[in-house]
């Protein structure tokens, strides 16, 4: 089946165009977050950053067991709950989409779980308050997160129904009204600019929170659903051990750097990890475009279509990967001072750990699909305790640098672990997975390459232009395929 003779009803032009638009706005998003870093830290002591940045990861944390990861259920619920359901008031009744009752009950399950824990806090946290803060915050951060949950639902909810626009306009929102906000605060603030910034995070979003649960409630009329809640539980609750893993996975290293190198050596990581990290939001949103049609192929069978289109993705993440190795070193000169251009050296394999994710997703998606979670959060806990081992091991003989070299390895072990579950566990063969190995071995033999040539600027460049154009030529006709789908007159 060619590109362009995609059956009636496939969105194959509409995940295109969306995936576009996603990379658009997560490039606009962080360069946000790049431009106000240089403003944050003129206005705000280290000290400060860190109550701040503090604050944030315990809310990345808790946001894993309070919203009970329902949030995993949503794209299989788009399928499984495909009709209209009945309801009765005032002596009418009328029809509600099946669908939309479903995000408003599990909305409401999340919400009323966080409340019980937000009860449970402000009376038994004490006076002095606990993990780092005083009560005050404490209640601000369990608070925060009984409402949070609520804009993932809503951008979900309109990532499975291709409204692009409106996941975004949420997105910018929030990202130009927490700066401005934030910096307001500091200078209104200036004896407690550390909460300031606290204020200014939680405040944009929690408004925005609000309108999306009264607009979710308002669409789908149901709170409390049995039905909907085990369906979600089941999907959800395994992926808590999952998630906590995975956060495991990204922030281990940096304790451990730091209790056998030193803080020195933790500046220099997290320094070129950031901007090895820029790879991931654009990689997360082509996946995330890409999941909804995924779900309505595979849900129909259609796997010839998903292993044509997902083949064009998977190498757009190796081009992407390789383009983005090759100028790292311009942009840590760029962005950094002279102290800093150490931390360049981390950026290739932290960018190809990101690939590997890109990769594994793949499989992540089915596994989902198909409601094994159990695995994923097996497999999630295993790839943490080895990335444990290679850095206790790594690091304490080859310095900081290694712990980019261990987490990719970590997240390669993820995808043969995931691969492992989804074609011999769960026995579904989706995807032409001996491509994607060599595929992926390719790339990063090529990226470690490039890597190893940071110190010579032409060389490198030289070769990345050959390597580059090599991909041009191999992948010409899966190019061609691409923007075909985007003229599509399925495109919306």
């Amino acid at each position: 089946m060619s590109a362009t003779s995609s059956p009636k009803g496939d969105n194959a032009g509409k995940a295109a165009k969306s995936g576009i638009w996603y990379v658009i706005s997560n490039v606009m998003i962080r360069a946000v977050g790049l431009i106000t870093a240089p403003i944050y830290t003129r206005l705000l002591t280290t000290s400060e950053t860190g109550y701040a940045n503090n604050f944030n990861n315990y809310v990345s944390i808790f946001y894993v067991i309070m919203g009970l990861c329902l949030i995993y259920s949503v794209g299989r619920a788009k399928i499984d709950f495909p009709g209209i359901r009945k309801i009765s008031s005032g002596g009418r009744t009328a029809g509600v989409a099946e669908f939309d009752s479903y995000m408003s009950a599990i909305q409401g399950l999340s919400s009323m779980f966080g409340a019980a824990v937000l009860v449970l806090i402000i009376l038994f946290t004490p006076g002095s308050g606990m993990l780092g803060f005083n009560k005050t915050v404490v209640i601000i951060l369990f608070a925060y997160l009984v409402l949070f949950p609520s804009i993932d639902y809503m951008q979900y909810k309109l990532r499975f129904e291709y409204r692009y626009k409106e996941n975004i306009a949420i997105s910018v929102f929030i990202t130009v009204a927490t700066v401005a906000l934030s910096i307001a605060l500091i200078f209104l603030m200036p004896e407690d600019k550390g909460f300031a910034k606290i204020l200014g995070t939680v405040i944009p979003s929690v408004t925005i929170a609000l309108v999306c649960y009264i607009a979710i409630l308002a669409k789908g009329r149901c709170m409390v659903n049995i039905k909907y809640w085990i369906y979600a539980l089941m999907i959800g609750l395994p992926m808590i051990p999952h998630g906590l893993a995975m956060i495991l996975l990204a922030r281990i290293d940096v304790s451990m750097i730091q209790s056998m190198c030193g803080y020195s050596e933790v500046g220099l990581y997290t320094s070129g990890y950031t901007i090895g990290s820029l790879l991931m939001f654009i990689m997360s949103a082509v996946g995330n475009a890409w999941v909804p049609l995924f779900n309505e192929r595979l849900d129909r069978g259609d796997t010839e279509a998903i292993r044509r289109d997902n083949k064009i993705l998977m190498e757009a993440g190796c081009f992407m990967t390789l383009c983005f190795i090759a100028v790292a070193p311009e942009a840590v000169k760029l962005l950094y001072a002279k102290p800093y251009r150490e931390s360049m050296w981390v950026i290739a394999p932290v960018a190809l750990g990101t690939l590997c994710q890109y990769f594994y997703t793949n499989y992540v998606n089915t596994e989902i699909f198909y409601k094994k979670t159990f695995l994923i959060a097996v497999n999630s806990c295993v790839a943490a305790v080895v990335n444990i081992g290679l850095n206790y091991i790594f690091i304490r003989q080859f310095g900081y640098i290694a712990a980019a070299y261990t987490t990719l390895a970590g997240y390669f072990i993820l995808m043969i672990l995931h691969y492992i579950t989804t074609v011999h566990v769960i026995k579904k063969k989706v995807f032409d997975d001996r491509l994607y190995f060599l595929m992926l071995m390719l790339t990063v033999a090529a990226g470690t390459g490039l890597g190893a040539l940071y110190g010579s600027v032409i060389l490198r460049y030289v070769v990345s232009a050959a390597v580059i154009a090599a991909l041009t030529f191999v992948w010409r006709k899966d190019i061609k395929t691409f923007f075909t789908m985007l003229r599509s007159r399925h495109g919306g």
